[in-house]
């Protein structure tokens, strides 16, 4: 049981604040997501679906070949259950292979293509992935995974599909692929031997009645964990979750038919799957495709295709507001800017929204609940450096970190505990993980925080990432938001390392913005001027780069494994 400290009352304050046109407790169809984008389809079938390097798909064109596919891959022995891996950037041939899977009863495994072999072992393996459809480029790669499944007698990977960028690119970017193309010699034979997409779609095979499924305990999705605290973890997400958290994303950005979102973030991951793919399909918009973040491309991309909705990360921002010839392209087409994964400065903040006119909400999701469960609103107040109001249907609570029992008051800080509609079936074959995760319907986040008297809620910080010096706590981003705040400072990471004396102390991983210059010594005197002694870093390591996960959030697991070795 729950209670509560200082007499505090639980209530959900935070629907004062909304948007007039989000409600408060929406209702979610008892459809998988395939289901209600095939609705669309038959609704509105000429408008643009999908905008990959300009060649341009309509709904009915994209559903055309999603069917296609889900015949093919049944007739290729793709069974309701059975787990397919998608080892893609973003493509046309990602959503398709995505929507025909989960009309196929199949569950989705979404990965980074850019994974090492023994990152693709282990998901394999963990997953019991049966199948693949992947990018011809990672072939080598793959094989040999394959090749040490089938010598293991696993029984995983029996099928794996490859295809080309240039098969859905337009004419002449097609023509110049090949020319950009890099394989050895053994990866264009093993090529040559291989399974193949476009053949999927060149079968004349029937699907016949499409399978019932159980929306609410039937895993469509197997997605891994960023492993930014480990070893990725499989999280289970159900039909359900799928469609509640799109539904949640599309109203809360206001996004309709009219719209088109700007998608860099990868679709394989909770963040773009859902709110750049899944809420834009649902909501009859288009998605502009583009396979990886390049800050020219993204000008380009939004001055030639003049995009409505955009969606990144911190990283992303920053580098945007840095480009040298940023006033160079027409960026007013953007109306709305959604940001999360990473917490963001209120210097980038400020600094993008001033050179683009645009409103950029911050929030907050995690993969565990797809992605995102809270977000500054569209038109109402948007505080700076919170992460904003829960969706509709999501319920966060500040809870005691010793026992998680005590909800806290406002302004008190404590782990985010949430309940939500998308919240995930558990953790794939890890019984007393999830057990940890989900407590009576409730998920521990391990995120720490606060909300105000109004529901906007703010984070502090991972409990992991805590540093604990001479005793006091530090919250590394209270000391990374003053580092944004030096002009010199193009991105930062602080982290705890160990200290004989203090037990840790405060450490700042510094990038530089281009022809910019600071020394150690100029940085912490900064500090000093903005912190209390004790938070104030002992050590400034200057870097190129920050090493980050697929998304661009910096992974701050790999900067403690530099330490130990």
């Amino acid at each position: 049981m729950v209670v509560n400290s200082a007499g505090y009352r639980a209530e959900k304050p935070w629907l004062e604040h909304y948007d007039q046109e989000v409600p408060q407790a929406p209702t979610y169809p008892e459809l998988s997501l395939d289901d209600l984008v095939e609705q669309i389809v038959r609704q509105d079938s000429q408008r643009i679906a999908l905008i990959f390097m300009g060649k341009r798909l309509s709904y009915a064109e994209l559903w055309g070949y999603v069917e296609k596919l889900s015949a093919a891959l049944h007739e290729e022995g793709v069974a309701e259950g059975e787990r397919v891996a998608l080892l893609l950037p973003n493509c046309p041939q990602f959503v398709m292979s995505y929507y025909a899977l989960l009309r196929l009863g199949a569950t989705v495994v979404p990965i980074n293509p850019l994974s090492t072999e023994t990152e693709l072992l282990h998901i394999m393996r963990d997953g019991q992935v049966k199948a693949a459809i992947a990018l011809d480029l990672l072939i080598e790669r793959l094989e040999n995974v394959r090749k040490v499944c089938q010598e293991a007698g696993e029984g995983w990977l029996k099928n794996i599909y490859y295809t080309s960028l240039r098969e859905f690119l337009p004419f002449p970017l097609n023509m110049l692929y090949p020319l950009r193309q890099k394989m050895s010699r053994e990866g264009k034979k093993r090529l040559s031997e291989a399974g193949k997409f476009s053949e999927l779609l060149d079968k004349k095979a029937r699907l016949g009645p499409v399978p019932q499924m159980d929306v609410h305990k039937d895993v469509a999705v197997l997605i891994y964990t960023g492993g930014t605290t480990g070893k990725p973890k499989g999280v289970m997400l159900s039909h359900y979750a799928l469609v509640a958290n799109a539904m949640q994303c599309s109203v809360w950005g206001s996004m309709t038919r009219e719209d088109s979102i700007l998608t860099v973030l990868p679709i394989f991951h909770g963040f773009g799957m859902s709110v750049c793919m899944n809420a834009s399909l649902l909501s009859g918009a288009s998605a502009v495709l583009i396979p990886r973040f390049s800050v020219e491309d993204i000008l380009k991309a939004v001055d030639r295709f003049q995009p409505t909705l955009f969606a990144g990360v911190p990283t992303m921002y920053i580098g945007l507001i840095n480009h040298p010839r940023l006033v160079r392209y027409a960026l007013t087409s953007l109306r709305g800017c959604f940001v999360g994964a990473a917490p963001l400065a209120p210097e980038v903040k400020r600094r993008f929204e001033e050179l683009t006119g645009s409103r950029l909400m911050e929030g907050y999701g995690l993969t565990e609940a797809v992605t995102a469960l809270c977000a500054n609103p569209y038109r109402g107040v948007n505080k700076t450096g919170s992460i904003g109001l829960p969706f509709p249907d999501v319920i966060i609570q500040i809870r005691d970190v010793e026992t998680g029992q005590r909800e806290l008051a406002p302004g008190e800080t404590g782990e985010l505990v949430i309940q939500a509609p998308e919240l995930m079936l558990g953790y794939h074959q890890r019984p007393q993980e999830t057990a940890g995760a989900l407590r009576d319907g409730w998920l521990f986040t391990g995120d720490l925080g606060y909300r105000d008297e109004e529901g906007y809620f703010f984070i502090v910080d991972r409990k992991k990432d805590m540093i604990i010096t001479g005793g006091f706590n530090v919250y590394p981003r209270e000391v990374e938001d003053v580092l944004y705040d030096h002009p010199a400072v193009r991105e930062v990471s602080v982290l705890g390392v160990s200290d004989d004396y203090k037990g840790e102390r405060v450490k700042a991983f510094v990038v530089l913005r281009e022809g910019a210059q600071a020394s150690q010594t100029e940085l912490i005197s900064f500090c000093r001027q903005h912190l209390l002694p004790y938070k104030v870093p002992v050590e400034i390591e200057f870097r190129q780069e920050l090493p980050k996960t697929a998304i661009g959030k910096v992974l701050k697991r790999a900067l403690r494994e530099e330490r130990k070795d």
